[in-house]
């Protein structure tokens, strides 16, 4: 089938994920994966009929309770019960385009038979993915340790018949949705329900799913930077290629380069500048955009190996007869990058909210708040303020969630990452991120059209044609709120794919 991904054992980049996401292909697991979900299963079976030794989470309970044996006749229920208790999620709603990820990573992580479930509820999340069944998952609940416990529980539900799921853009309870279907409810068996709890999904779909925006908006980064530059009249030379070949970080170079290819043609930052230096904000985009760059690639490498991983407990390895219990569900590595995206994402930020204040300072012979009439019209006054309270909220939450831990299970997970908390804060800041780069478009647009009859690149000439369609230039006061709000979903329109 042409619009089908294959679900097997070869490396997903998250360039394909965003492809498979983009693109509404559709899921279906490989020969390869079908046989190693089934060993694995038949495996396990043989194992716990001839095995009376306690194995953790299969034949036992969890967290502090991993000392009392499950009888056999208990282990269904045991693994049910887990499902259950652990849904206790709380507070806002997992955006539906997260949930989806989480439910392709799931079955991603599943797929490598070390996880010990049935193919058929592999198959059943499959069916979940493919006709848009989106469990109904909370921001708040998970550690970030033991896996994303309380999210992967409410993502689990479905399967049992239980818990919430969106379906044709409605909230219905899962049990309709089997009907409409004509499913059975799973059966689980020993370690299932360990096995789609235990896991990183929650926190590697966000870091994921922010991962494709960052790359899109450090992109616009540059691009609004450049509109700025020019705006502001300034001067070519801090982009020459000389000054980064002697700093070579990659980021700076490519930063450097896109600026200069950016304003390649332009009349404006080719006539004769009155002024020596421009202010860091504009002189220093190279080396502020490119270190973003650096760490969105870095963080990048971090995600793609956790989304090609096995990610919960215990895990199982038929080659070496072992069921081994250990700690690949602690979420440490995520926790730590997602604080490091964070402050990458709240920088350009940062940066691009002084690029605002200085084209609204009144200099280089631009008026004060960009706007004819100042006194009478505030112009652009106001929206700095609004730029400059989501850049400082996004420096708030560029405090660390890793650096955070507290004891949970009566001491037996006493240390845990925190990397949920990271990953919902993370998401914030894009988002703010979205708005700052948003209003100095605005700001920008505004501050170039004085630069006229002077024309700027082929391209932003054209970018701005594009823009000024969805938000026309301000001659007297408006409501600004409505241009903020155009002014994001004409940035959000565009689709930028991620650089491998």
């Amino acid at each position: 089938m042409e619009n089908t991904h294959y679900i097997s054992s070869e490396v997903l980049s998250l360039e394909q994920l965003q492809e498979i996401i983009s693109q509404n292909r559709m899921l279906s697991l490989s020969e390869e994966a079908k046989v190693n979900i089934q060993k694995c299963r038949d495996y396990l079976d043989k194992k716990m009929a001839t095995n009376d030794k306690p194995i953790y989470g299969i034949n036992t309970g969890f967290g502090s309770l991993c000392n009392v044996k499950i009888s056999n006749e208990n282990l269904s229920q045991l693994q049910e019960n887990l499902v259950k208790s652990h849904a206790c999620g709380t507070g806002d709603e997992v955006p539906q385009e997260i949930v989806k990820i989480m439910l392709l990573l799931k079955i991603q992580s599943l797929s490598y038979g070390h996880s010990g479930v049935q193919l058929i509820t592999v198959e059943r999340l499959i069916d979940f993915y493919n006709n848009d069944i989106l469990p109904v998952i909370y921001t708040q609940g998970s550690l970030g340790a033991s896996g994303d416990l309380a999210p992967l529980a409410h993502l689990s539900l479905p399967l049992l018949g239980e818990g919430e799921v969106t379906f044709e853009g409605k909230k219905i309870h899962a049990s309709e949705v089997m009907k409409k279907f004509n499913w059975q409810p799973i059966v689980l068996q020993s370690k299932e329900g360990l096995a789609l709890l235990n896991g990183t999904q929650f926190m590697s779909s966000y870091g994921c799913y922010i991962l494709m925006k960052a790359a899109k908006y450090s992109y616009f980064a540059d691009v609004i930077g450049a509109i700025s530059l020019e705006g502001f009249d300034g001067r070519i030379e801090p982009f020459n290629e000389l000054i980064h070949m002697v700093r070579p970080h990659k980021g700076q170079i490519v930063t450097a380069r896109r600026m200069n290819e950016l304003l390649e043609g332009s009349q404006i930052i080719a006539q004769p500048k009155e002024h020596v230096q421009d202010p860091y904000s504009f002189r220093c985009i190279p080396q502020v955009h490119g270190a973003s760059k650096d760490t969105i690639d870095y963080v990048k490498k971090v995600f793609k190996t956790e989304i090609n991983s096995v990610t919960d407990n215990p895990n199982i390895f038929i080659g070496e007869d072992v069921i081994i219990s250990g700690g690949n569900f602690h979420g440490q590595p995520l926790a730590m990058t997602l604080d490091f995206l964070a402050i990458a994402l709240s920088e350009l930020g940062s940066i691009s909210e002084r690029r605002t204040y200085q084209l609204i300072s009144g200099l280089r012979g631009l008026p004060a708040f960009l706007v004819d009439n100042p006194g009478l019209n505030s112009g652009f006054m106001i929206p700095q303020y609004t730029a400059a309270s989501i850049a400082s909220q996004n420096k708030q939450l560029a405090t660390p969630a890793s650096v955070d831990s507290i004891v949970s299970s009566n001491g037996q997970e006493d240390h845990v990452s925190m990397g949920a908390n990271a990953a919902t804060k993370c998401l914030k800041v894009m988002e703010n991120l979205e708005r700052i780069l948003a209003i100095e478009l605005m700001n920008a647009s505004q501050a170039i059209s004085y630069r006229q009859p002077l024309q700027s690149s082929e391209f932003i000439e054209s970018f701005l044609k594009s823009y000024r369609a969805e938000v026309p230039l301000v001659k007297d006061d408006r409501i600004l709120h409505y241009d903020i709000v155009n002014s994001v979903s004409f940035l959000n329109s565009f689709m930028v794919e991620l650089e491998d």
